[in-house]
């Protein structure tokens, strides 16, 4: 997507109408035209708070977004904006607006759990924007995030332990950005002042006790101190008079409060220059294509009465990717073997030469367009195919050579085919003449280039064909005594048996540079496939390791602040999410 001509304004992505999500196929289509990796950010609150005219800020712009001007809730489903980042060069800001949560008109809240869901699985940072200050009242309409265990899995075969375990979670939920809107209060604790990340830590402090008010009060925030990886907060105060509100896309940034026009100017900032690229497990970027993809499996499940997976979303693509790169590979290798082979060839060992050369390049093409291929079975459909286009250029090779030999030996031979039709060596001493006739016409085929492989055996072919006549020739020759007559017939069962042996031998060559070939594929594929999944492994380690250190961190603030049972709990994910970094080794094979 090179520039914001492509959309000028934002497009709704998934319409939520009836009580129904739906895709919009226009929507997709956008998708579909940007290859470039994307930061996708999403924003999610009760409606009529504002979050529309932020996400116009990030875009740059106004207006954009509806930002209504009554208590109606004004954007339904999920609205999306592409535009071209403006700090990550050949990336895309992806703008996801979504329906104000707790909407009276809708009655049921199904859809506002889902829409919470959504705009978490498909974002790289989730922006949750909420009126006034972080009291019980704002957890409580927080209640979605307490949800999301029963409404995402991590995994198609989850563990029993799952729900408890949150570092699956963790793994693939987006950065957590709390926005405050008409925030009145001094940032201040215990007489000094504090930060609004200060601020949000001490609000998501849990509470001592047992009851079941404990546990609700505690609950949410348990949630998003475990779920989310990294967490921030902006603040912002009323930007004009209440009056004025209902034309804030209209009004000029010098007739906004200036202290709130500063706190939008660095929420901006903090998002553009922050906010991470969308990755899904193994660091693999997310595109337009693959955002849609993720797209259609969730909100499909979702229609479907099922729970969004994200392991089975990302299965899901994998399978159109990996098919796609198999595709690109046989490409450039047909390319490639096009542009260098020029057939026949001198030799074989020529072409199974070029044949690696293209092999490797188209090996490496999928081994970098491709993921999660599960069993190894796209690279296993790919050697394959390798394998029989590689076979298919042999026995062109092979069909180019004799074409070229057959042609040649008529050309060559017809003078001595004429002087046996014309009776020229059925004549005392004509059998001298025709092997020496014989012997200046083969020596002009072996002169002749570019004769490819079968050049002996079409050659032997011919001769083989022609010994009747030599034997009739040779009868009939008057000048010679019978003796001389059987020498030669020896000879020349000599000579044709010799030709026979070197022919078997040349065959038996060939097979063994064809199995010789057949390992060094199979070697090849295997060389890069553990390459590959070295790297992936590393990045897998890496990321748990980050995983890790959080959950540890979060750990020792919970045993700093007294909570024995959660830190327990927290101690159990982290032991077992390091007995999981352990057993995740696996042994390359391509069988």
């Amino acid at each position: 997507m090179a520039s914001e001509s492509h959309m000028p304004g934002p497009m709704c992505l998934i319409e939520n109408t009836n009580g129904k999500l739906v895709i919009n196929p226009e929507a997709l289509k956008i998708l579909t035209a940007i290859d470039q990796p994307l930061v996708v950010v999403a924003i999610v609150g009760l409606y009529r708070t504002g979050k529309s005219y932020l996400m116009n800020k990030l875009a740059g712009k106004n207006k954009g977004f509806s930002l209504g001007s009554t208590v109606q809730s004004h954007t339904k489903g999920i609205w999306m904006w592409c535009v071209p980042h403006p700090k990550k060069p050949n990336h895309t800001l992806v703008l996801l607006d979504t329906e104000g949560l707790g909407d009276v008109e809708k009655g049921d809240n199904q859809n506002d759990s889902w829409i919470f869901a959504l705009a978490i699985l498909l974002s790289s940072t989730f922006v949750y924007n909420s009126m006034g200050t972080i009291n019980q009242q704002a957890m409580d309409q927080l209640h979605y995030v307490t949800e999301l265990t029963d409404r995402i899995r991590a995994s198609s075969s989850p563990d029993v332990n799952e729900v408890e375990d949150s570092a699956a979670f963790m793994s693939f939920f987006p950065d957590f950005v709390w926005t405050l809107r008409d925030f009145s209060l001094e940032l201040v604790a215990d007489g000094q002042p504090i930060s609004a990340d200060e601020y949000l830590e001490n609000s998501l402090k849990l509470k001592h006790g047992t009851s079941q008010k404990d546990k609700n009060f505690n609950l949410p925030r348990l949630c998003i101190r475990k779920f989310f990886p990294k967490k921030k907060c902006f603040i912002f105060d009323r930007p004009t008079e209440r009056k004025m509100l209902g034309q804030l896309e209209t009004l000029h940034d010098d007739e906004l409060d200036p202290e709130f026009v500063q706190q939008v100017t660095v929420f901006c900032s903090y998002i553009f220059n922050n906010s991470k690229t969308k990755t899904l497990q193994g660091g693999i970027q997310v595109s337009g294509p693959r955002l849609e993809s993720l797209v259609l499996t969730y909100v499909n499940t979702i229609t479907s009465g099922g729970l969004p997976c994200m392991e089975n979303a990302v299965l899901a693509l994998a399978q159109i990717e990996n098919s796609a790169a198999v595709q690109k590979a046989l490409d450039h290798y047909d390319q490639q073997m096009e542009q260098k082979v020029q057939l026949p060839t001198d030799t074989l060992q020529e072409l199974l030469d070029l044949h690696r050369a293209s092999e490797k390049e188209a090996i490496e093409i999928f081994m970098k367009n491709s993921f999660k291929d599960v069993d190894h079975l796209f690279q296993k459909e790919l050697a394959a195919k390798l394998q029989t286009k590689r076979d298919d250029f042999c026995k062109q090779n092979a069909k180019a050579s004799s074409d070229r030999c057959s042609a040649l030996v008529e050309d060559i031979f017809r003078p001595l085919e004429e002087g046996v039709k014309q009776g020229i060596y059925s004549k005392p001493g004509g059998y001298r003449l025709f092997l020496q006739k014989l012997q200046e016409l083969q020596k002009k085929y072996y002169e002749e280039p570019k004769k490819g492989i079968q050049a002996e055996e079409i050659l032997q072919t011919y001769l083989q064909s022609k010994e009747s006549v030599v034997d009739a020739i040779l009868q009939t020759d008057q000048s010679l005594s019978e003796k001389e007559k059987e020498i030669e017939v020896q000879r020349a069962k000599a000579e044709s048996a010799e030709a026979a042996t070197k022919m078997l031998e040349e065959m038996q060559r060939k097979n063994q540079q064809m199995l010789e070939q057949k390992e060094k594929s199979y070697q090849e594929h295997v060389k890069q496939l553990t390459e590959k999944m070295e790297s992936d492994r590393a990045q897998l380690k890496a990321e748990q390791e980050n995983i890790v250190a959080l959950k540890l961190q979060e750990q020792a603030l919970l045993l700093k602040q007294g909570f024995q049972e959660e830190s327990r709990q927290l101690h159990d994910e982290i032991k077992n999410l390091k007995k999981n970094m352990k057993s995740s080794k696996s042994i390359c094979t391509l069988s």
